[in-house]
């Protein structure tokens, strides 16, 4: 596990919300985290909303603005809600042990959804872009 799980879920959401969160601690595995407690404590739709403009704000805050990608964002958060649906686990550190491919497989993962490069296309930066060979639904 990384630094991030150093701070409670409480502590590692009020942190990220408030933009005060070290962004070193701000991993891909963070970004999991993060989608974990939103789906859980708020639901997969206002996760959603949540993280999207939670984001945006953070990383404007630290002056990274060209690093949001809302189709990234949106389809990190349906596959982990896609295998919350599936999971035995009840907390985070137990739930990517048991779906470790999110961490390690991410990039192939999303290719089984997308035929197009959604990490770099300008468009899928800025607007979600819905799946066009596996939906996640």
């Amino acid at each position: 596990m990384e630094a991030h799980v150093n701070l409670s879920d409480l502590e590692f959401e009020q942190q990220f919300k408030s933009c005060t969160l070290n962004p070193e601690l701000f991993t891909h595995e963070a970004h999991l985290r993060l989608a974990y407690i939103h789906i859980n404590k708020y639901g997969v739709k206002d996760a959603g909303f949540n993280i999207t403009s939670q984001l945006k704000a953070f990383v404007n805050h630290l002056g990274a603005s060209e690093k949001y990608n809302a189709t990234l964002t949106i389809a990190a958060i349906k596959a982990v809600y896609h295998f919350i649906l599936k999971s035995k686990s009840n907390d985070f550190s137990s739930f990517i042990l048991e779906f470790p491919r999110l961490k390690s497989s991410f990039k192939d993962l999303m290719t089984s959804h997308y035929s197009i490069d959604i990490f770099n296309l300008d468009k899928a930066k800025i607007e979600f872009i819905k799946p066009d060979v596996l939906p996640f639904d």
